[in-house]
């Protein structure tokens, strides 16, 4: 078997490469509703939104987790920001229709960029079951931030009986691209993939808490968390080529069977 890097659990490189399958198959029905019209109406179901956001809170949460294992957080933050960067312009320009804004990768970028300052004040404190529920409560209650209003939407949509309890959130707040980023975007912003910083960064957050909380226990220390799916944990160690090459990839698809058919 090859060696890992020291500390590092392959189990979790396979997850995270089980996930970009996940998402490349969801992309690949998303190009064949969108672009090629096929009459799949399960795609706009809540099944497909639930598949939806389980791809993306596991790669968030996954590379909140895996910070404790990174020696070079400024820098691997920067490359996936930068890659997140030349996604936008990329969309911007060539599918304007379909842009990508503020998606995933710059998400994930800002995510590790913010932790080199905050890294030192949460590195293994003694409190990350504490701020594992603090930040997993903000979470809940700014998942509809995007949508004007804090609260409870995100339990009652889950449980019904569970009260919706909102606060509405100032009209002016929702300005411009600056705000977008944050979580507030205008009533003209659109993105087909749009990751702001609220509520997301506070999924980001669990997921190193989430770290600590499983260190403490000792079941980092297990020994199948060293073992590897060997395709799986290849796809998950290179996963960011395979996020921007997967997608061009797609497309060339629906190019051919255009001209194909």
């Amino acid at each position: 078997m090859k060696k890992k890097a020291s500390g590092r659990l392959a189990l979790l490189d396979s997850l995270r490469g089980l996930t970009l399958i996940s998402m490349i198959l969801f992309h690949a029905c998303w190009d064949a509703v969108y672009l090629l019209g096929a009459n799949w109406p399960w795609y706009g179901s809540r099944a497909a939104y639930i598949w939806q956001q389980s791809i993306c809170w596991t790669f968030i949460m996954l590379s909140g987790f895996c910070i404790p294992f990174s020696s070079k957080l400024l820098r691997r933050g920067l490359e996936v920001f930068g890659a997140g960067a030349l996604v936008m312009a990329v969309t911007c320009i060539l599918l304007p229709e379909d842009r990508v804004v503020f998606g995933v990768l710059t998400l994930i970028g800002s995510c590790m960029l913010l932790m080199v300052p905050l890294r030192k004040l949460l590195d293994g404190n003694g409190k990350a079951a504490i701020l594992f529920i603090v930040f997993a409560i903000l979470f809940i209650l700014f998942k509809d931030v995007n949508y004007g209003e804090i609260g409870t939407g995100m339990l009652h949509r889950i449980v019904p009986a569970i009260p919706k309890l909102t606060i509405r959130i100032p009209e002016a707040l929702y300005a411009n691209l600056a705000t977008a980023y944050l979580g507030f975007p205008p009533a003209d912003f659109y993105s087909t993939d749009y990751f702001s910083l609220l509520p997301w960064n506070f999924l980001y957050l669990c997921g190193y808490e989430l770290h600590w909380i499983l260190k403490a226990a000792g079941v980092l220390d297990a020994p199948i968390l060293r073992k590897e799916i060997r395709p799986l944990a290849f796809m998950g160690r290179n996963s960011l080529v395979i996020y921007l090459l997967h997608q061009p990839v797609l497309y060339l698809f629906v190019l051919l069977y255009n001209a194909l058919k």
